[in-house]
C-alpha cells in the first residue's frame, strides 16, 4: 500500500484539518496555559500528520507501520488532552473529537491492512 505522496492520503489531509481545529480550540484557552495544555495539545496534533508523512517517506512497510502507530499514539494523547481542556475550561470539542475519531479509525484500518499484507 504505497502512495507516491503522503499529501494524497485522506488520513493525512484529515489530520491537517484536525491540527487547524486544535489551534482554534487552544486559542480559547487561558493565556496561562500557553506553555502547558495548549502547547501539549498542539504538539500532539502536529505529530499526527508529521508521523504519517515521515512514515510514508521511509519506503519500508515496517517503518511505515511504526510511524503510523506513533501517529495513533499521538491521537490518543490528543484525545485525552481535549477531554481535559473541555472539563477544565468548558471549551467545545465536539467537532474536533469527530475529526479525531475519523483519523483514529483510518489509522487503525491502514495499520491493519499493512500488517495483513505482510
Amino acid at each position: 500500500m504505497y502512495i507516491d505522496s503522503y499529501k494524497k492520503l485522506i488520513v493525512w489531509q484529515k489530520s491537517i484539518e484536525l491540527v487547524k481545529e486544535v489551534y482554534r480550540i487552544t486559542n480559547q484557552l487561558p493565556k496561562y496555559e500557553l506553555y502547558g495544555l495548549s502547547a501539549q495539545m498542539r504538539k500532539s496534533a502536529v505529530s499526527i500528520p508529521s508521523n504519517i508523512a515521515e512514515g510514508n517517506k521511509r519506503k519500508t512497510k515496517n517503518d511505515y507501520i511504526q510511524f503510523l502507530r506513533i501517529a495513533s499514539g499521538s491521537a490518543a494523547e490528543l484525545e485525552t488532552q481535549l477531554i481535559i481542556s473541555s472539563e477544565l475550561y468548558d471549551v467545545k470539542i465536539d467537532e474536533c473529537m469527530t475529526t479525531l475519531e475519523e483519523v483514529q479509525k483510518m489509522l487503525s484500518t491502514i495499520i491493519k491492512k499493512l500488517e495483513d499484507n505482510a
